[in-house]
């Protein structure tokens, strides 16, 4: 099949440490800092395997450049310039065809595709993968599981060089899966080699090793400092990367991001406090790309099995008591998409993230707080991740100046990025901020990732309802078949609900920022919001 093809048959079916004054490089090492890139950040990565119990969103980014997958995402540009992965068109990766059946697809492999030590990519250790992703349990198997990838019997070895995926089901979302972060092509008989019987799919030694043939490798990881990255000189799935190291840097403190950036030294950093990025873009001396969340929403989620959120009117409280607009303007600095005070009389859409109608008002806050029961009032706590503290922190801070207006006292949680994901899915925390961005652009993608009942990862507010899960299949299985008015009625039936029962409040759409050097190019915008170092380089 030819590229042409590919692509027309794929998009018709899916319609540190606190770095101060010294330079980070020295004169000596002039040459090698003009081939390098070096991002700071505020956190890093817990774990180098996608696959690993807990793995952050910092490790997803080193996955999604060091392995490879059968297919990926072909680009568009938007209006502003900014290169954005296109949702509805695929291009080959692993895969040089593909065959796309009534109930299966058909892939076959470049001949030419090696694991970084120069084994052999084949159709077994794609199957292996598959496999592992499918079983493994946890966040993996949840997304696989949510294109209908759910049993190793669906992945079937033709020949060496020919896989064929067999469907469950019809499910708009099986192929587009195939391409998010989680299906990785792993190197199957080196990660054999190290596992056992305890650990069979020798997670031990992929968290702190690559096994992969993507476009890069990790050449130093230390975790909580800095994880170094070198080309794949021998990568055949696409063009060469255009820069030969990327050094990552974890630097905790803003300010010093960002006086690495104005100095020079720092080539890109994508969590600065939204002032800074409002100020920086203003100075022109370095390049501000502000990209919205594609299926995204920052949101104050509430544990609704327990007292005092299993009660409906606490939580409507706690939505008309949230300080929106100080936030939007306080935080963010109007980098971020407004979700709340819609119209009274506003039609709900068929789309997500959408305005809910709450807005500010304590008096309406109070009399629900008198109406549940809780005149006076109760203690709680607010949690939120220290990986991006530099908006968590001051949007809890707001958030918990409100609530003592009517009477709710908060204590904050700052809980350590590493540890936050095994936090979050223990389901204890009462009341938390967090983020939520689907990588598949659906609104029923998002929905069953955080309202199904079924779901144990995102639903992190343990929040049941038939209703919500009937609507959530209904819409799933009529984009299946291009039934739009079932489809339709089912997106705005699981809308409204959410925003009826509110177990957790959407409070913005965020915005993806991210500071360049003016000679940095080759930015683009990926539904993990994480950077492709493919593309980067220096002018």
């Amino acid at each position: 099949m030819k590229r042409r093809d590919f692509l027309k048959s794929a998009g018709a079916l899916a319609a540190s440490t606190a770095l101060t004054a010294p330079a980070v490089f020295s004169p000596a090492k002039a040459q090698s800092r003009a081939e390098t890139l070096l991002i700071v950040s505020e956190g890093g990565p817990n774990n180098i395997d996608i696959h690993g119990v807990g793995t952050n969103v910092p490790g997803y980014e080193v996955a999604w450049n060091c392995y490879s997958r059968l297919i990926s995402h072909e680009m568009k540009k938007l209006p502003n310039g900014v290169e954005y992965y296109d949702k509805d068109k695929f291009k080959p990766e692993l895969a040089e065809d593909m065959k796309i059946g009534d109930m299966s697809a058909t892939f076959k492999l470049r001949k030419d595709a090696t694991f970084h030590d120069g084994t052999k990519i084949t159709a077994k250790d794609v199957k292996w993968s598959l496999d592992r992703a499918v079983t493994v349990g946890g966040f993996p198997t949840f997304q696989m599981r949510a294109g209908s990838l759910e049993k190793p019997e669906q992945f079937v070895i033709v020949d060496d060089h020919t896989l064929r995926v067999d469907f469950l089901r019809k499910d708009r979302m099986t192929i587009p899966d195939l391409a998010v972060v989680v299906p990785v092509v792993m190197h199957s008989e080196l990660i054999k080699k190290n596992a056992d019987e305890k650990d069979p799919w020798g997670l031990s030694y992929t968290k702190q090793n690559i096994a992969g043939g993507g476009p890069y490798n990790v050449e130093k990881w230390t975790p909580g400092t800095e994880v170094i990255f070198a080309r794949n000189e021998n990568y055949k799935l696409g063009p060469l990367p255009k820069t030969k190291r990327i050094v990552w840097r974890i630097v905790p403190s803003a300010g010093n991001r960002r006086a690495l950036l104005e100095r020079g030294d720092a080539d890109i950093s994508y969590e600065l406090p939204n002032k800074d990025f409002v100020e920086l873009k203003q100075s022109g001396k370095l390049n501000i790309v502000s990209t919205p969340f594609s299926n995204g929403v920052q949101y104050l989620g509430m544990n609704v099995t327990k007292p005092p959120f299993d009660n409906v009117k606490v939580r409507q409280a706690v939505a008309y008591a949230v300080p929106y607009q100080k936030i939007m303007d306080a935080v963010l600095y109007g980098l971020g998409g407004k979700t709340f005070g819609a119209p009274a009389n506003k039609q709900t859409e068929v789309a997500w993230p959408q305005a809910h109608k709450y807005n500010s008002d304590i008096t309406k806050a109070k009399k629900l707080m008198e109406e549940a029961g809780y005149k006076d009032g109760f203690e709680t706590t607010l949690s939120f991740d220290l990986n991006f503290a530099g908006v968590n922190e001051p949007t809890c801070v707001l958030i918990q100046e409100s609530l003592a207006q009517i009477g709710i006292k908060t204590t904050i949680n700052k809980v350590p990025g590493a540890n936050w994901r095994t936090e979050l899915n223990k389901k204890v925390m009462p009341l938390y901020v967090n983020v939520f961005s689907g990588w598949l652009d659906y609104p029923e993608y998002f929905f069953f990732w955080c309202y199904h009942g079924a779901n144990s990862i995102f639903n992190t507010m343990s929040y049941q309802s038939k209703e919500m899960d009937a609507n959530i299949i209904a819409a799933r299985d009529a984009a299946a078949i291009n039934d739009k008015t079932t489809y339709e009625k089912a997106v705005k039936g699981f809308v409204d609900q959410a925003f009826a029962d509110v177990p957790r409040i959407p409070l913005y759409q965020p915005y993806s920022n991210v500071a360049m050097q003016k000679n940095v190019s080759g930015y683009q915008y990926w539904f993990h919001r994480r950077l492709d170092y493919r593309n980067l380089a220096k002018g």
